[in-house]
């Protein structure tokens, strides 16, 4: 009976992966992991504040920021709870229904921020290539069928991900290499073939980031067409200017995407901390550069903040007084 409720057990539960050799140093490890997921929650937090409370912030291209930054939020709160549960309480375990959710929700939002860096392209090309139109093409009602639609088309394709897994029986290793689930890594450890899942994987990929990307790449082209054409170099660098955010977000979230593919894919022969290295840097690198960048090259959104400490400021000094 008791070898039955351990082999049930076994079936039920992974095993995350922290810095595997350096478990004695978790603690120190979680210090800068702390101060990411602080610095994400709260500069996403202040640029979602910012623009609900700023009139003047309430258009197309800051909408879909703030859909940016509430995307971020949620992707860097999905693992927020497994990996400083292995940094301070070395919580390895996670269950299968709770892994699998946790699964959806990061691969749900990582599709969900491509479709939204698709929409803030189309905005910059609508902006930049037909601006007398702006407004009436980027309606309040068309933006949030965007968001809504971005947001379906990523929860239905990663829906069937759960249920693909769940089928399966563990015969493998139940120990995962990352202190958070992901699909491609659970269904290495199947003992049955896992070639529906593969076909599926690269379908959902297909029709996501690579069709985003090669979109995205499309209304660069045309506003690179459209800039060049401009006679003043002044108004050309002016218009530049405002994608300069854009290709930025842009970077940080393909180029590690594509870097943990390839490490996924080639690296086996590479040591254990790059695979966990990378992973962490493609999930934690764009929530914590996105605010920066939009902070800093962004001047609208600079002022706003800029003012919002001043007020802060200015109210303690009062309250002292």
């Amino acid at each position: 009976m008791t070898i039955l409720c351990n082999s049930s057990f076994q079936r039920a539960t992974f095993f995350l992966t922290g810095f595997q050799g350096l478990e004695d140093l978790h603690g120190w490890i979680s210090i800068p992991f702390c101060f990411i997921y602080l610095t994400v929650i709260l500069g996403k937090l202040t640029i979602l504040h910012v623009i609900h409370t700023d009139a003047t912030l309430h258009e197309p291209m800051y909408y879909f920021l703030a859909m940016l930054a509430f995307t971020d939020l949620g992707l860097c709160l999905s693992t927020l709870p497994t990996v400083l549960g292995i940094f301070w309480f070395d919580a390895r375990e996670i269950g299968m229904p709770a892994c699998f959710t946790q699964l959806y929700f990061i691969h749900t939002l990582s599709l969900v921020e491509s479709s939204v860096l698709l929409s803030m392209s189309i905005d910059r090309y609508v902006a930049i290539c037909n601006p007398l139109r702006y407004s009436t093409v980027l309606t309040p009602a068309r933006i949030v069928k965007m968001g809504l639609s971005s947001t379906l088309r990523s929860a239905l394709l990663i829906l069937p991900l759960p249920f693909l897994l769940k089928r399966f029986q563990y015969c493998h290793s139940h120990v995962l290499a990352h202190a958070y689930c992901l699909h491609l890594e659970i269904m290495k450890l199947a003992c049955s073939s896992i070639i529906v899942n593969h076909i599926y994987g690269l379908f959902v990929v297909a029709c996501t980031v690579v069709v985003d990307s090669l979109l995205i790449f499309l209304s660069y082209t045309l506003i690179l067409r459209t800039v060049l054409s401009i006679a003043s170099r002044q108004q050309r660098l002016r218009a530049l200017n405002t994608c300069v955010s854009h290709v930025c977000a842009v970077l940080l979230f393909y180029i590690p995407m594509i870097g943990l593919s390839l490490v996924h894919r080639f690296g086996e022969h590479l040591p254990r901390t790059v695979h966990l290295l990378m992973s962490y840097v493609y999930l934690l690198v764009p929530p914590l550069m996105n605010p920066i960048v939009y902070s800093i090259k962004t001047k609208q959104i600079r002022q706003r903040i800029i003012k919002k400490f001043q007020f802060v400021k200015s109210l303690r000094c009062f309250c002292k007084d």
